[in-house]
């Protein structure tokens, strides 16, 4: 939501479907938009136990960085005769400058920040979503890190997905350490990590920030990706600053495109510039027949927003969003009857959530002029630095949750002002369970659960948008919740038993009702279930079906299939409580 949907291909696969992919080159990590799964993955962390990848010498050949011209009023002993180079398999930043005389003189300085590179070793257990009563086979991964301030580590979310355990190894030391995960912004791609072995900090300085690159700026990537132990370095320069969809939380964040080589295992691995500071993390890469060495990094706008987020509140909240979906008004016609003066600029509420804060204020067809005092354009994009323009929603994702915002709206030819709160809203279909197990409840042998993007992709592959049902997909790039809670109840499988002869072929299909009652939640699924004293069970599904089950004997028969399964209970720990 805050942007304009973009129009998506729905039915039969296509025969020739395009080989773009954006790689975190890892199973561990799972994306996050239907839409992009395609085109982007987040998986740039090294399966220690069966890597995929190969490794060609081109791999290691560094990239140059345009050479700066001398300045003929400078002597020539003060001038820097190329850029700071960096060097394969754990090199160091070397200044080269111009001496005295005809040789060079070679200023070497080795740059701290280097050493507060880490390597990550995850293990990892995946929640089963076809059977979510237990978990999946655990393997391991590797990935990157660094050291900041205040005895903290940052790498990104999927690095650390689901995990079971994870150990830090320092640049040169043969000693792993055990780590403890401080928070997890699904959102933004980053974990914080500590370590309490006072061992592990002993000769490590924390790396520091820089500002926000330029466009054409030198950039370097440091972590241990495939195809060796040690750390490696690649450079480059920063191609694109914009919007950028996140694939692992299916947001659209402040991104930086650079084209230095981002493989296995370089996920969370941090980006320097030419100062030795800190100008982002990497996170994720595009795979495609026509390109290469495409590489993307979070940048420090975004990294700091977590980190202090997770200062103030003692934990990771999430980035606000403006809860609508907007309309361009490129159109003179369409601007002129919603009676815009030709100097008013902006984009119209096509929808609101309804669990959003600001549709006690909001209405569609509102123009929204403006955000904080900002003018928004025609196309939805404000300045941005000079001589750039970029979505409206960077605005937004500056705040915090629970920060105020001032919008200026143009309703009925006449122009208004509120003051609305920012919150994270929830989705009917959530793009991610931020680590937390399945829920789940069995009655008669059907399995009730939710349907989550993760659920979607565990039953139908990374083509679930091509192959899930139509109705599931319309509800999860369409719908809203009517409230908070809210939540999309599906009859998952059928555990064939006696008394559900007839029903085995139903599956992931919607229950709309219990008796009569609309089904809110899975909770409230369970509870009337449970409370039940009528003599039938009755359920309402999706395509006019109906399932009618003995009550008393439902009730018997879910013992004997839990046994028959090795069920450890009849419902989830969290419809318990």
């Amino acid at each position: 939501m805050g942007r304009e949907p973009t129009k998506r291909k729905r039915g039969r696969k296509p025969k020739n479907p395009s080989a773009e992919t954006l790689d975190n080159p890892s199973s561990t990590a799972t994306t996050s938009t239907a839409a992009l799964d395609d085109v982007f993955s987040v998986g740039n962390v090294e399966l220690i136990d069966s890597p995929n990848g190969t490794t060609s010498v081109d791999d290691y050949r560094p990239r140059g960085r345009p050479k700066k011209r001398l300045n003929p009023d400078k002597p020539q002993s003060l001038q820097r005769r190329a850029p700071p180079r960096v060097l394969e398999n754990g090199g160091d930043f070397v200044d080269v400058v111009v001496g005295e005389g005809d040789g060079l003189g070679l200023g070497a300085r080795v740059v701290p920040a280097m050493d507060a590179v880490v390597k990550v070793f995850c293990v990892h257990t995946e929640p089963n979503f076809s059977l979510p009563w237990q978990r999946k086979r655990q393997y391991s991964s590797s990935s990157s890190g660094f050291v900041i301030a205040g005895r903290r580590i940052l790498t990104n979310a999927h690095s650390v997905e689901h995990f079971t355990q994870v150990k830090l190894k320092k640049r040169g030391s043969d000693t792993k350490f055990l780590a403890t995960v401080l928070a997890i912004g699904t959102e933004c791609d980053i974990a914080m990590l500590t370590v309490d072995d006072d061992d592990f900090w002993e000769g490590v300085s924390p790396v520091e920030f820089g500002d926000l690159p330029a466009l054409q700026d030198a950039v370097t990537v440091v972590g241990y990706p495939i195809g060796g132990d040690t750390i490696s370095v690649t450079s480059g320069v920063v191609s694109r600053i914009e919007i950028l969809s996140y694939v692992h939380g299916s947001t659209e964040l402040l991104g930086l495109q650079i084209d230095a080589a981002i493989n296995s295992g370089n996920s969370g691995g941090p980006a320097f510039n030419d100062k030795g500071n800190c100008v982002g993390i990497a996170f994720q890469s595009l795979k495609h027949e026509d390109v290469e060495n495409i590489g993307y990094v979070i940048p420090t706008p975004v990294i700091m927003h977590f980190i202090q987020d997770y200062e103030k509140n003692g934990g990771y909240t999430g980035f606000p969003i403006l809860g609508v979906e907007w309309q361009k008004m490129e159109n003179p016609d369409l601007r002129m009857s919603m009676g815009m003066k030709p100097d008013q600029k902006g984009v119209r509420i096509r929808r609101i959530d309804p669990t959003a804060p600001e549709s006690n204020v909001l209405q569609p067809s509102d123009i929204i002029l403006s955000f904080d005092g900002i003018d928004i354009a025609n196309d939805g994009t404000v300045p941005f630095r000079h001589g750039e323009r970029i979505g409206f929603s960077y605005l937004v994702t500056q705040k915090y949750t629970g920060d105020n915002a001032a919008i200026k709206v143009l309703r009925n030819s006449e122009i208004l002002n509120f003051d609305i709160d920012l919150a994270t809203h929830k989705r009917l279909i959530p793009a991610h369970n931020k680590g937390r197990p399945p829920s789940y409840y069995i009655i008669g042998g059907f399995v009730f659960t939710t349907v989550s993007v993760p659920y979607l992709r565990s039953e139908y592959g990374k083509e679930y948008e091509f192959e899930a049902p139509v109705k599931l997909l319309d509800k999860l790039l369409h719908s809203m919740p009517q409230s908070p809670d809210e939540q999309l109840v599906v009859v998952s499988q059928v555990l064939v038993a006696d008394i559900n002869i007839g029903y085995e072929e139903i599956v992931n299909t919607q229950v709309l009702a219990f008796n009569g009652k609309p089904v809110k939640n899975l909770k409230s699924l369970a509870t009337m279930v449970e409370s039940c004293e009528d003599e039938f069970l009755k359920f309402d599904l999706d395509y006019q079906q109906i399932v009618v089950l003995r009550t008393k004997t439902a009730k018997e028969a879910t013992l004997d299939i839990l046994a028959t399964h090795c069920i450890p209970s009849a419902m989830s720990d969290d419809l318990k409580s």
